[in-house]
Formats: C-alpha cells, sequence, structure tokens
C-alpha cells in the first residue's frame, strides 16, 4: 500500500503524522511512503531522517494526497485539503466531525473513509489514540492557565501557589478523565487549591485515592459547578463524550458568578467546548475576553509542543497503521472491532453513531463492532 503523510497546515500546528522509525516498519512490511519535504521540521525531524528510514520525499502536497491510498496525519483535513481527498481513499487523523457541520458535509461528499483517532476505542473501552494528547492538554492547561492568570495577560495576576502569607490559586476542573486527572495533579503540584469533578461515582472514588491531599473530589451537578466557578480563579473544562458534541456546562448568564479576571481553559474545544461562550482560537491569539472573563481555546493545544507531542501520539497509532496498511481498512475493520469503532463516514455514510445523532444524519451501522 501507498502510504502519503502530509505537512500539516492548520495554524501553529508542529506536530507531523508519522516518525522515522514508522517509515521504517511499513517499509519493512512491504509498503511505500510518500513523505512532503518539512513535514517534520516542526517536531525537529529533518527529511533525511525520513528519506534514510526509506520514505520519498516529495515537495508538494498535492502529490502526497493524489498518490496516497492512506493518509497518516494529526489534525482534520482543512477547506484548502479537501479538493484533494477522492473516493476509496482513507484518511486516519483526528476529525472530531461532531465540532463542525461544514467539515462534515465536505469530508462526506468526497466519499472517503474517515477514520478517527478519537473515536477508536479498545474492548476496555478505553481510547488509546486519545489518551497520550489528553495527557498533554491536561498538562498544559494548567501551564497556560497559570500563564493567562498574570496581569499583563489581563488575568487576576495571581500566582498558582501563591507564598507564604498569601493563599494559592483557586482551581475548578470540569471532569475527571485523562486531561482532568492530568490537570489536577500538575495544578498540585504547584499548591494550588483544586476541585476536580465528574458525575462518575467509581471514578470519583479512584480519583480521591490517588490524587494529593489539596486536591477535592466532587460531584458534578449543576448547582456544585456554579459554586466551584463563583469560587475559582482558573476553571479547566475537561469533559467528554466520545465523538459527540461536548456537553455545555457553563452557561453565559453563569460568567457573572465568575471573579473579574479569572481565566477558562476549554481543552473539550475540540467536541465543541463546554462553556457557551466558547470559540476556536488559535496559539498565535489564544485568548479573548467575554464578561471580564478570560478565555482560552486552542483547538490544538498540543501542536504547541510538537516534538513531545508527534513522538507521544505515533508511539500509540503506528501499530493500527500498521494493520490498516496490511489488510486495507474493510478487512483490518472487520478483523478489529477497535478500528470498525474508529470508522466516522465510508463512501458517503456516516457510520458513527454519535455524528449521526449530532447533525440528524442517517446512520450506517455497517461497522458496528
Amino acid at each position: 500500500m501507498i502510504v502519503g503523510v502530509p505537512k500539516e497546515i492548520k495554524r501553529d500546528e508542529y506536530r507531523v503524522g508519522m516518525l522515522p522509525v514508522g517509515v521504517e516498519e511499513l517499509v519493512r512490511a512491504g509498503h511505500r511512503v510518500v513523505f512532503e519535504a518539512g513535514a517534520g521540521l516542526g517536531s525537529g525531524l529533518p527529511d533525511q531522517a525520513y528519506a534514510d528510514a526509506g520514505a520519498e520525499i516529495v515537495h508538494a502536497a498535492a502529490e502526497v494526497w493524489t498518490r496516497a491510498e492512506l493518509v497518516v496525519k494529526v489534525k482534520e483535513p482543512l477547506e484548502a485539503e479537501w479538493p484533494l481527498l477522492r473516493a476509496g481513499q482513507t484518511v486516519f487523523t483526528y476529525f472530531h466531525f461532531a465540532a463542525d457541520r461544514r467539515l462534515t458535509e465536505n469530508v462526506l461528499a468526497t466519499g472517503i473513509t474517515a477514520v478517527a483517532y478519537e473515536t477508536l476505542r479498545d474492548d476496555h473501552g478505553r481510547l488509546p489514540l486519545l489518551t497520550p494528547m489528553s495527557e498533554v492538554a491536561g498538562r498544559m492547561s494548567i501551564q497556560e492557565g497559570a500563564k493567562f492568570l498574570e496581569r499583563p495577560q489581563m488575568g487576576r495576576g495571581i500566582l498558582l501557589g501563591g507564598v507564604p502569607g498569601v493563599a494559592p490559586a483557586t482551581i475548578a476542573i470540569l471532569g475527571g478523565g485523562v486531561v482532568g486527572a492530568n490537570a489536577a495533579r500538575i495544578a498540585a503540584g504547584f499548591q494550588a487549591n483544586v476541585s476536580i469533578m465528574d458525575i462518575n461515582m467509581d471514578r470519583l472514588r479512584y480519583l480521591d485515592d490517588i490524587m494529593p491531599p489539596n486536591v477535592d473530589v466532587l460531584f458534578s451537578d449543576r448547582h456544585s459547578i456554579r459554586e466551584q466557578i463563583a469560587r475559582a480563579d482558573l476553571v479547566i473544562g475537561a469533559v467528554l463524550v466520545p465523538g459527540a458534541k461536548a456537553p455545555v456546562l457553563i452557561e453565559r448568564s453563569d460568567l457573572k458568578l465568575m471573579k473579574p479576571g479569572s481565566v477558562i481553559i476549554d481543552v473539550a474545544i475540540d467536541q465543541g467546548g463546554c462553556f457557551e461562550t466558547s470559540k476556536p482560537t488559535t496559539h498565535s491569539e489564544p485568548t479573548y475576553i467575554v464578561d471580564d472573563v478570560v478565555h482560552y481555546c486552542v483547538t490544538n493545544m498540543p501542536g504547541a509542543v510538537g516534538r513531545t507531542s508527534t513522538y507521544a501520539l505515533c508511539n500509540v497509532t503506528l501499530p493500527w497503521v500498521l494493520r490498516i496498511a496490511a489488510a486495507g481498512i474493510e478487512q483490518a475493520a472487520a478483523k478489529s472491532p477497535p478500528i470498525a469503532r474508529a470508522i466516522n463516514l465510508h463512501a458517503g455514510a456516516v457510520t458513527n453513531r454519535a455524528v449521526a445523532e449530532t447533525f440528524a444524519m442517517k446512520y450506517d451501522g455497517r461497522f458496528d463492532a
């Protein structure tokens, strides 16, 4: 099979969809890899490393898309890439369709098979291709929150850990999954006062066992959320419904409860965001202010730490790339339920139930597993 790796064109995206070792493994398995020149530079990976591993380096994205049967990348195809997609081609990447109807409709019209990292779920219910980027985003959320709480960034002018005689910041984390747990650990390390909220009592009991003493675990409901955001200097949105649009937990009217200069980091923005006032931003222009509350809603947070993120992502995607390349997408899906669950669109049909329900589209269950 011909596997293509194009350069990411999303603004401030520095990751790449494959490491040189991935190229080597594919070539050893009898496949060909077409790699766009410069695709790895944002992660500190020169073209020569890919060439030495056996990739054919080409200088036009269109050539990668035209020749590749399987395209492996990091972020969803942007509008400039839609004309390059073709029926029968498989694209393996993060799509986050439920957050963007226009993306869904246009990619659906191309007839490709869209295999989404974020909905590849194993037999234990885990999301192995989403987890490493959730770990990165969770940890970054506190790093970014600390920065934007500084007064020059229009924040409250608060140091997360405080100093002797001055109280530390208060942080509320909505969602106790991978993002939330990683955010809580980093925030606790800063010696902030942290609360982490979830609706799953088993998860809360687990978090209560493993978190340090300065992390409180709380059941999440409308009243407790409002109470916590009123106290918080920093609020992290970390909720996830796999494949579906994120639920809105904070409405516009709730912002009046928050302190002027407090900061929202909406990690759920890839799936539409969990704050009513959230809208996508970029690393170049990461924040905006609504009702005196700083909003940070960058849709590709891990892209800023491209080297760390690329290695973390490619470590887990490569085995699945090898399976798809070896068998083709339909046979791979027949043999592997996790791959079948990851197929969101196929030949003009919506094959992910959550995406279909989000946009009231017809659902095709041919890959139900």
